[in-house]
């Protein structure tokens, strides 16, 4: 299990989050900004769920700050 705080810079690579799956599924809390993936846009507030096995490409909206749970991990997929 990783429980992590990511702070993505206003001006980040948009390439900086690679593709991957969760296998465990993903639980996330957007504190500052706003994320956006194949699943929607995401802002100040939200609290998102991704099922296990699920895959994205995360990308950053300005500057961001995310609360990130994984339980049971990544895998950087193709």
């Amino acid at each position: 299990r990783e429980l992590v705080v990511y702070w993505i810079r206003a001006d980040a690579d948009p390439q900086a989050f690679l593709k991957h799956e969760h296998i465990g599924g993903e639980f996330y809390l957007v504190l500052k900004g706003g994320i956006e993936d194949e699943t929607g846009t995401y802002q100040k507030g939200d609290l998102v769920y991704l099922d296990p096995r699920s895959v994205h490409t995360p990308r950053a909206i300005g500057e961001t700050v995310v609360l990130v749970l994984w339980p049971a991990g990544v895998r950087i997929v193709e």
